[in-house]
């Protein structure tokens, strides 16, 4: 795992865990405004336990960063439509924001998070950045372990590959001896049915057998009433 210290010097590392905003409140709880998305520059610097000098300086260091990560100044009739449209959410009333107040610069949790790994001089960004790298590492050992159960996966599809081959002979075997055995069913069932149809016909003959006999039996009667009479 790389030290904490090389999110700040990397904008690519630190663009890759830019979407681990938890890592905010797990450190410590984020205060945020009565719209429940921003933080001004003061709850940020309160929230790191620095000055607000140190937060302005370094906003105005790292703003085009900053600002693509949310970061925003209000000023004129936006600045007065946001404190309109947040007073009336806030309990604090109009009080909650100074009314001569000639910018207010809003910070999403995603840029509390960049300035998290940007500010060297606070413990509570130092433990942001060692959550995440922190969790990072868990994340990599995980695709790790996965990559490992999937090589084992196909390790073991290999292996049944191999004895699917090897059985491919047996069961070619295997298909040409049912082959041959449907065959000689086939040859049985027309020698059946031959015999069946010389049965047929040998019943028909031994019935016309039978006629006859029972014609020669009556005449041999006919015969012997004859002779009687006379």
């Amino acid at each position: 795992m790389p030290p904490e210290g090389a999110l700040l010097e990397s904008r690519t590392m630190r663009d890759s865990v830019m979407g681990r905003v938890e890592a905010l409140d797990k450190i410590k709880a984020l205060t945020m405004l009565p719209d429940g998305i921003h933080v001004r520059t003061e709850d940020v610097a309160r929230y790191f336990e620095v000055s607000t000098g140190v937060i302005r300086q370094l906003t105005a260091r790292h703003r085009a960063e900053l600002c693509e990560n949310g970061m925003r100044v209000l000023r004129g009739s936006d600045l007065r439509e946001y404190q309109s449209d947040n007073l009336s959410l806030s309990s604090g009333g109009v009080g909650s924001y100074p009314q001569r107040r000639s910018s207010l610069t809003l910070h999403p949790r995603r840029a509390v998070l960049n300035i998290a790994m940007l500010l060297r001089d606070s413990d509570i960004a130092r433990s942001v950045r060692t959550y995440l790298l922190d969790a990072e590492e868990e994340l990599r050992k995980g695709y790790a372990d996965l990559d490992r159960r999937v090589t084992n996966i196909e390790s073991c599809l290999g292996g049944v590959g191999l004895a699917l081959q090897e059985l491919g002979p047996v069961l070619n075997r295997m298909s040409y001896r049912l082959d041959s055995l449907d065959r000689r069913l086939d040859a049985t069932n027309r020698v059946v049915a031959a015999l069946s149809n010389r049965l047929c016909d040998v019943s028909a003959h031994l019935n016309r057998v039978d006629a006859k006999v029972d014609d020669l039996a009556h005449q041999v009667r006919d015969l012997r009433r004859g002779r009687k009479r006379r």
